[in-house]
């Protein structure tokens, strides 16, 4: 616990059988009340490799999408009474060891939601991000603060944190199950007036770290762009979009029926 509140940290996995203990191993369990995995039906032993590691862990039963797996992590999270959710890859990509700060922004009542930026420390070229991946960070992010009237850093790092308020409150249903859901999380948290704070995090970019390819980065910005114009649309009154419906469905509209619970014994570890 932090500030008296219960912090869970999620893991949304996918064939991360060989950075799962790396990653876990640097979880600060003082800190951390509970550690929950979400497999999206891997190729490898991700699954074998979590129950190894005491935690609790769920399994998609086909391949559903990074998107779809995180509304699984957050909707089991709820279920523990988390009060703050804190997303770490489990691909060793990002440092949990940065856990306690995003922890303490939203549990000192201060913010809603924390996001860990590559960006604010100027890491993440040194860190192997790849240039065009870069770029195309700088493009979408400035595109984005424009567009929705925000001033963050970075809009596409996958480590980030969630009062409980927020998770019960955002549509998170109404959201895509790719890359994109992301991005819209963030655009949706933006909308409804959540405060986001920002640490700085270095990144290691390297061949057992997932990364999205050429062909799907552009996928992934077109949809960037595509949720950002919903967003000023919506504002502006022009349109309207499910992803900012503040009566759209949220993880309560969630069917477990697409999933499995694989945690070993009747006490998961934390």
């Amino acid at each position: 616990m932090m500030n008296g509140k219960k912090v869970v940290v999620v893991m949304p996995a996918y064939n991360a059988a060989s950075t799962l203990e790396r990653t876990y191993a640097e979880v600060p369990k003082d800190i951390v009340d509970e550690v929950i995995l979400v497999d999206d039906c891997s190729r490898d032993d991700t699954i074998k490799q979590a129950q190894r590691l005491g935690l609790r862990c769920f399994r998609h039963e086909r391949n559903w999408g990074y998107g779809r797996n995180q509304k699984t992590c957050y909707a089991e999270a709820l279920k523990t009474g988390a009060d703050v959710v804190i997303m770490v890859h489990p691909d060793y990509q990002y440092t949990p060891k940065i856990i306690p700060a995003m922890a303490n922004l939203c549990t000192c009542g201060e913010y809603d939601v924390a996001i860990a930026s590559r960006i604010l420390g100027g890491t993440a070229l040194r860190g192997g991000m790849p240039v065009y991946k870069y770029v195309a960070n700088r493009f979408l992010t400035l595109s984005q603060n424009l567009l929705m009237s925000a001033k963050l850093s970075e809009y596409h790092t996958g480590y980030r944190a969630f009062t409980r308020e927020v998770l019960e409150a955002l549509p998170l249903w109404e959201n895509s199950d790719d890359f994109v859901f992301d991005n819209q999380m963030l655009a949706q948290s933006v909308y409804f007036g959540f405060r986001i704070g920002e640490v700085s995090c270095p990144t290691k970019y390297f061949d057992e770290a997932s990364s999205i390819n050429f062909r799907r980065s552009c996928t992934y910005g077109i949809g960037v762009l595509q949720t950002s114009m919903q967003f000023r649309l919506q504002k502006l009154g022009y349109k309207q979009y499910s992803i900012f419906d503040k009566n759209g469905r949220g993880l309560s509209n969630a069917n477990p029926q697409y999933y499995s619970d694989e945690t070993p014994g009747d006490t998961p570890a934390s």
